[in-house]
């Protein structure tokens, strides 16, 4: 076996594509295509084994069907371009080790015995590698030992050339600071709604010409939309809770077996923070009980967030002796310690005190009932669908269904904005959307463990409702179109005095004012689109912002940079840093082995690859 380099890297590297090689091979037979057919093509001197495309396949198709949650056939696989993105992979990895064998890139002997050891399918009995284990998994896909480390050797060295083109990629400073400052950067405002009181002249109320003049421009709002006529059965266990009756030795039994439940112990919302030594942590102590520090500051001085402190609600046992007696010790809130655990001396900053609780069978025995009646409803449902299964199978008709089950019929004119009753079911909807006249009724699972069955018996298609029939919508929306006219009219004469500096309160606007805020602040009251109108001003400038009948006028007072001191922000920086550098050293690894396949040549036997397709239907 010839040297080459070789690190601790390398060594986990490796290690993990062992792993998921012999998971990738499970199952999966590496002589289905003889000898006749080898390679479905070739990248440089590097073949791409017809084993490996059947079986990469293979674990897309099972991906596809694990998603959708029904198999995926091979037209649906290349319409979806699985085969493709399957193939691409392939001729990637092909390019990459066509280049490492050009420069005699490799690991040793020692590195591929070391990653074959760590492979847990390859342990015997007793946790240590197994010879005859090894041997037999590599048999039972068709390789031989050879084979299988050549594999493992050509991996790792792929990996050592990958790591090396895609590492040390540093993110450009001015990109993250640009990201950041468009995340970051906030804004100092003043803003107000106008209101029809502001008009010297309020709008007048729409005449017959006028309503007509509004209906005819926006038929739009006053058309119905398609209805479909559905008849439907439905049945779901809020149905049958009634008639479930009532068990008081189950409910008994019920109530003893959640006794750790229904019998709390008294509980205490409790941090804790580690220290290195018993003096560290009594000066901590001290200064927090002096006021010179606070439990928080003694966190972040350790590096630690509060999240990694916080231990929720403990019971006394949950603490070993000391721990408890030192934290059950207090009468409320407080801090103790430093008490020695197995993690090192600690402080206990208890924060609140939860009373013991006691709960009697009287006080929750209607609430056991009801999920017993639950459960029995959903079984008597699950035990009644294959007779009302064979009925609708036997031409039965929904109505017939309806009396000879316990199913309830109903009537629906079904359109996309009904969700009351049976029409708020995702399930429903979906079928009621893609019913034809012509299908049969077939039962479907609702969310909550119901059923139903419908039939589409006709669809009215979009109409416009006459004039006379919706006179009163059109005349409230005529009237609010007047009304945000007249108001943006108005704002339009404000705008220019805003702009030239002149003061709210001169323009009798109510002037609310908005200090230091980002894109995501909330502001009640204001329309959804101030914030974002408001980051496209420059210091100074004024602007409308119109959100349906709210009119508002705005003027930018300043522009300020993120806030250096928010640990938020330092957070999402080296988030926004990682996820840039990872996604530069995707595209660089793209690249140079987009650049590597068209030095090395690529050729593809199309015969090979169709033979592959042909093996799955």
């Amino acid at each position: 076996m010839p040297g080459g380099i070789r690190s601790k890297g390398a060594n986990i590297f490796v290690y993990v594509l062992l792993g998921l090689l012999v998971v990738g091979l499970a199952g999966f037979s590496i002589g289905d295509f003889g000898a006749s057919i080898r390679a479905i093509g070739q990248v440089g001197d590097v073949e791409i084994d017809v084993n490996d495309y059947h079986r990469e396949l293979q674990q897309e198709l099972n991906a596809a069907q694990a998603q959708t949650g029904q198999p995926v056939t091979m037209a649906e696989a290349r319409q979806f371009g699985l085969d493709q993105a399957v193939l691409e992979r392939l001729i990637g990895q092909a390019a990459l080790d066509n280049e490492t064998q050009a420069m005699g890139l490799s690991v040793s002997d020692e590195t591929v015995r070391e990653a074959v050891l760590q492979i847990p399918a390859f342990r015997g009995l007793d946790g240590t590698f197994d010879r005859e284990s090894y041997q037999g998994v590599l048999d039972r896909q068709g390789l031989t030992v050879a084979q299988f480390e050549d594999r493992v050797r050509s991996d790792a060295a792929r990996g050592i050339l990958q790591r090396a083109v895609a590492d040390g990629v540093a993110t450009p400073e001015f990109y993250v600071d640009t990201l950041m400052r468009f995340l970051a950067e906030r804004r100092s405002f003043v803003w107000s709604v106008l209101h029809e009181d502001m008009l010297d002249t309020p709008p007048d109320i729409p005449d017959a010409t006028a309503l007509r003049t509004y209906y005819d421009a926006n038929p739009e709002a006053f058309t119905m939309p398609e209805r479909r006529e559905i008849t439907y059965v439905w049945l779901i266990p809020d149905m049958l809770v009634d008639t479930i009756e009532r068990d008081e030795a189950q409910l008994r039994q019920m109530f003893e077996e959640r006794d750790e439940e229904y019998q709390q112990p008294e509980r205490r919302l409790v941090e804790r923070l580690v220290f290195p030594d018993t003096a560290t942590a009594a000066a901590a102590k001290a200064a927090i009980e002096r006021g010179e520090s606070r439990f928080e500051d003694s966190v972040r001085a350790r590096g630690l967030t509060m999240d990694d402190v916080d231990l929720g609600d403990v019971a006394r046992t949950d603490l070993n002796d000391e721990a408890a007696t030192a934290v059950f010790g207090l009468d409320g809130p407080g801090l103790v310690g430093p008490v020695d655990t197995n993690l090192g001396p600690a402080l206990f900053q208890v924060n609140a005190v939860l009373e013991a609780q006691s709960t009697t069978f009287e006080e929750v025995a209607d609430e056991l009932h009801a999920e017993i009646a639950q459960d029995r409803a959903r079984r008597s449902i699950d035990d009644s669908v294959a007779e009302i299964d064979d009925l609708l199978a036997g031409g039965a008709t929904l109505e017939e269904i309806a009396q000879e089950t316990e199913m309830l019929l109903g009537h629906l004119d079904w359109t996309a904005d009904v969700e009351a009753g049976i029409a708020g079911y995702d399930a429903f909807r979906a079928a009621a959307r893609a019913a034809t006249v012509d299908d049969f009724p077939e039962l479907v699972r609702l969310s909550d463990d119901g059923i139903f069955a419908l039939r589409l018996d006709g669809i009215a298609p979009p109409a416009l409702q006459p004039l006379e029939d919706v006179r009163i919508e059109v005349a409230q929306a005529a009237q609010a179109d007047a009304l945000r006219r007249a108001l943006r009219a108005k704002a339009e004469t404000l705008l220019p005095r805003l702009a030239a500096g002149e003061p709210f309160e001169n323009l009798d606007l109510e002037a609310r004012i908005e200090d230091d805020l980002n894109r995501d602040a909330f502001i009640e009251g204001a329309p959804p689109a101030l914030l974002t109108e408001i980051f496209k001003l420059g210091t100074g400038e004024a602007t409308i912002v119109e959100d349906g009948e709210r009119i508002a006028l705005a003027r930018l007072r300043s522009v300020l940079p993120p806030d250096d001191t928010d640990e938020d922000l330092a957070q999402l920086s080296r988030f926004l840093d990682a996820r840039i550098r990872q996604g530069l050293s995707q595209d660089i690894l793209a690249a140079y082995t987009d650049a590597l396949q068209t030095r090395a040549g690529i050729r593809l036997n199309r015969q090979a690859i169709d033979a592959v397709h042909a093996q799955h239907p």
